[in-house]
């Protein structure tokens, strides 16, 4: 099993979970971050630091966002979305999208 980050994170992009995690399985783009399923070790510590709750275990992951887990998959492996290790500021707009759902048209890969 791995950790999913689900659509809310997108056009957020806060990075409290990236220092948490000790393996460092977080990939970041334009204006999302991914779980490396090959990386993750399922310890679940990212998930309380998610300040949108935007990651779940691959099990409680919501039936609307079950599509996450293969597009988290896919992302992690694009060479342009690389590991971030250590927190940044989120996005310059992330409070006014942090309560809005069905982002995912706003991926930007």
């Amino acid at each position: 099993m791995t950790h999913v980050v689900s659509e809310s994170c997108i056009q957020c992009k806060y990075t409290d979970c990236v220092d948490v995690c000790p393996v460092d399985c977080f990939r970041e783009g334009p204006n999302f971050l991914t779980i490396d399923p090959d990386e993750c070790i399922d310890c679940a510590v990212c998930i309380p630091e998610c300040p949108v709750n935007a990651i779940y275990a691959e099990e409680d992951l919501p039936a609307d966002q079950q599509h996450m887990t293969k597009l988290n998959a896919e992302l992690a492996l694009l060479p342009t979305w690389k590991s971030i290790t250590k927190r940044k500021a989120p996005m310059a707009d992330a409070d006014q999208w942090k309560d809005k759902t069905g982002k995912l048209a706003e991926l930007i890969r």
